[in-house]
C-alpha cells in the first residue's frame, strides 16, 4: 500500500513528525504546491500563490529544525490567509476593484504571530468583496466563484470562501477567514470542515481591512478539533495595536481538549424559533444524532430554547452591518460606486440611507440579546444547536443560496459576543457535509473545542477527504 499522501496530514500529524525529524518542511510545502497545481483551477480557491516565498521560507525553517531551534507546533507547516488579510509584500485585492493596485506594507496581528511561530503562508484565499454579500453570486467582482470540493456544481459558503474550500479540498493544511455573521462557520459547514468563531476580544483583527467594526473577528479553518485548538492557540492573545483585544490568559487549547464530556451539562437548541423555515430533515436527524452520541459520552443534554428567535437576530444585524459598512467606504462609495460589486453597492446604499435611531435600537436589541443568552448559558458548560439549516446549494440556485446564507442559527452568537464553532456531523446519501455548532461561554473557547473533540473521536466523518481531482 502506498503511504497517504502529505497534504493529507492534519497540522497535528504533520507537527509531530516535523518535531521528530521525519518530515522536511521543503517537502511538505511542495506537496502543498503540488496539490494546488492539481486541483485548484477547477474550485478556485486561491487568488495568490506564493511559491517562492514559501519555499524560501521552507527552506529557512528546515535550516531552524535541524540546528534544534524549534519554535513551536506550527513550525514548517504551510497555511493560506483569506485576502482581507495584510500581508507585507503581498497584493490585499479583496475581490474589489478598487484595491487592484494595492500592495500591503505589514502583516496582519494574526499573520505576524504564525510567522513568529514559524509557519509558512502558501498564499491568499478568495472572499466576497470587502467580505460582504447576501450569498448570491454576481459574476462582477475581480476573481471567479469558488467552487465546493465535494461537489463542484455546489456553492462553497461565504464570505471566507477560498479558506473552508482549500482546507477541506487539502490545498492548505490549514488557513484563516474572518466571521461577521457567519463567514467563517458558512464556508466550514457547506464544506465540511472545523471553523472556529473567538470571543471578540481573543484574537487581534489589527491588519484586516474591515467590514463591521463591531461584529468583524477573525478564526481559524483546520480540517480537525485538535487542528483548530493548535491554530487558535498561537493567534490568539492581547495585541495593543487592537484596542477590542482582551488581556486575559491564553488557555493551553490542545492540553485541555482531553477532558471529554463525562459530566458536563449541555443545552440543546433543537427549534431555531419563528421566522425561518424548518431545517432540512438530513440536517435535523444530524443534530439529533449528534445529541445521542454526546449522552452516550456521559453528558448531561438538556432541550431548551434560544431567548431571542434566530430569524430575529439575523434581522437586527441588517440594521448595524450596513451602517457600520458605509461608514467604512463612504468616500469610495461617492466616488467610485460604480467599481463596486453589486453586493457590496447595494449594502453601502443601504447603510447610507439608514436613520441613526434605528442603528441605535438594534444596538439596544443587541445587549438584550446578550445578555438573554448569557442567562442560557449560565446552567450549561456549552450549548449545541443548527449552524446552517441546510446543506451547501447549487450554484445556479441564486435564492437557495441566499437562503443558505441568512438563514442559520449563527447570528445570535455573532450579536451576543460569545465563541462558536462549527464541525462536520456526516453526510448525505450524496456525499454533502451535514454540520452543527457548538457555542461557549465568553472567552471559554476550550469548552467547545472539548466538545466538538469528544464528538469528532467518537465519530468517523474525519477519515474521509473531498473528492476533488
Amino acid at each position: 500500500m502506498s503511504e497517504e499522501p502529505l497534504w493529507r496530514l492534519t497540522v497535528a500529524e504533520a507537527s509531530r513528525r516535523m518535531a521528530a525529524g521525519a518530515l522536511s518542511p521543503v517537502d511538505l510545502v511542495e506537496a502543498f504546491l503540488d496539490r494546488i497545481a492539481a486541483v485548484d483551477a477547477r474550485m478556485p480557491s486561491y487568488v495568490h500563490v506564493d511559491a517562492e516565498g514559501a519555499r524560501a521560507a521552507a527552506r529557512v525553517a528546515a535550516a531552524e529544525l535541524a540546528a534544534g531551534r524549534r519554535r513551536g507546533p506550527l513550525h514548517g507547516l504551510p497555511y493560506a490567509v483569506k485576502d482581507n488579510y495584510d500581508v507585507a509584500g503581498l497584493p490585499t485585492v479583496a475581490n474589489s476593484r478598487l484595491r487592484l493596485d494595492h500592495v500591503a506594507t505589514r502583516d496582519a496581528a494574526p499573520v505576524a504571530r504564525l510567522k513568529a511561530a514559524g509557519a509558512l503562508l502558501l498564499g491568499k484565499l478568495s472572499t466576497w468583496e470587502y467580505g460582504t454579500g447576501n450569498g448570491g453570486e454576481y459574476g462582477d467582482t475581480v476573481f471567479p466563484t469558488t467552487r465546493n470540493p465535494w461537489d463542484l456544481t455546489r456553492f462553497a459558503g461565504g464570505s471566507s470562501i477560498g479558506a473552508g474550500a482549500a482546507v477541506a479540498a487539502g490545498t492548505a493544511m490549514f488557513a484563516l477567514g474572518s466571521d461577521t455573521t457567519g463567514s467563517v462557520r458558512l464556508p466550514a459547514a457547506a464544506c465540511g470542515v472545523v471553523g472556529v468563531k473567538a470571543t471578540p476580544g481573543r484574537v487581534s483583527r489589527h491588519g484586516l481591512l474591515p467590514n463591521c467594526w463591531s461584529l468583524d473577528i477573525p478564526g481559524p479553518f483546520t480540517w480537525t478539533v485538535e487542528d483548530a485548538a493548535i491554530v487558535l492557540g498561537a493567534i490568539a492573545g492581547h495585541d495593543p495595536a487592537d484596542p477590542v483585544t482582551e488581556d486575559v490568559p491564553v488557555p493551553d487549547y490542545p492540553r485541555r481538549l482531553a477532558g471529554g464530556v463525562q459530566g458536563l451539562r449541555l443545552a440543546a437548541v433543537t427549534d431555531p424559533g419563528p421566522g425561518f423555515p424548518a431545517p432540512d430533515a438530513a440536517m435535523a436527524a444530524a443534530l439529533h444524532a449528534g445529541l445521542d452520541v454526546l449522552r452516550g459520552l456521559g453528558a448531561t443534554v438538556v432541550e431548551t430554547r434560544l431567548p431571542v428567535p434566530a430569524a430575529e437576530c439575523f434581522a437586527l444585524s441588517r440594521f448595524i452591518g450596513p451602517p457600520e459598512s458605509a461608514s467604512i467606504h463612504e468616500a469610495e462609495y461617492r466616488t467610485d460606486a460604480a467599481l463596486m460589486g453589486t453586493a457590496l453597492r447595494d449594502k453601502m446604499h443601504g447603510g447610507t440611507v439608514q436613520r441613526a435611531a434605528d442603528y441605535i435600537a438594534a444596538q439596544r436589541r443587541r445587549r438584550a440579546v446578550a445578555e438573554g443568552i448569557d442567562g442560557l448559558l449560565s446552567g450549561f458548560d456549552a450549548l449545541v444547536t443548527f449552524g446552517t439549516f441546510r446543506v451547501a446549494p447549487r450554484l445556479d440556485r441564486q435564492d437557495e443560496m441566499v437562503a443558505f446564507t441568512v438563514e442559520t442559527a449563527m447570528t445570535p452568537f455573532n450579536l451576543s459576543g460569545h465563541p462558536s464553532l462549527v464541525q462536520c456531523t456526516g453526510f448525505t446519501p450524496a456525499g454533502l457535509p451535514l454540520s452543527w455548532q457548538v457555542v461557549g461561554q465568553r472567552f471559554d473557547e476550550a469548552t467547545i473545542l472539548r466538545v466538538a473533540a469528544a464528538y469528532e473521536a467518537a465519530t468517523p466523518w474525519r477519515r474521509e477527504r473531498a473528492p476533488v481531482r
